[in-house]
């Protein structure tokens, strides 16, 4: 684990601070890229990690935050429903773009857009959950329950 966090994780660190949250980014010597890295680097189940899938709508382009269960695969007819209108799986580019972060480090909160927010309502099944830290081997652990304060997202069967 470092002790000094790198500018995005401290980012996020800060953002957290700023927000009330007393949540500790932690930057790990291995990838946590994937859900199944990052329940093996934390040491918990697969269910337990908030993924966060950056998704565009086909129609207006606009971005589409899934905070997903690790476990879980995204409906993407279902999260139409949610928004009007058929979602695609966005590229490398559009994700940082929006977020200011690369795929595996996407955190669920600190992106450059307002992005809309959905969270997998698995994730409230569990008392502590990990997300990503801004970077692909940075996370933090954080009360289920905070998740929808701290993002912003809607709570829905993904």
């Amino acid at each position: 684990m470092s002790e000094t966090l790198s500018s995005a994780s401290r980012r996020i660190q800060d953002l957290l601070k700023l927000r009330g949250f007393d949540y500790k980014v932690i930057e790990l010597p291995y990838t946590t890229r994937t859900a199944v890295e990052a329940a093996n680097a934390v040491g918990c189940t697969v269910g337990q990690i908030a993924k966060s899938l950056v998704f565009r709508g086909k129609r207006t382009g606009k971005p589409v935050l899934i905070i997903a269960s690790g476990s879980n695969r995204v409906n993407e007819k279902r999260i139409a429903e949610y928004i009007g209108e058929p979602i695609e799986k966005a590229d490398a580019e559009f994700v940082r773009n929006t977020t200011g972060f690369a795929i595996g480090g996407v955190p669920p909160l600190g992106h450059l857009q307002d992005i809309c927010t959905f969270i997998d309502e698995d994730l409230l099944q569990y008392e502590k959950i990990w997300a990503a830290g801004g970077t692909p081997n940075s996370v933090f652990q954080l009360d289920a329950k905070d998740l929808p304060d701290m993002t912003g997202g809607q709570v829905v069967a993904i």
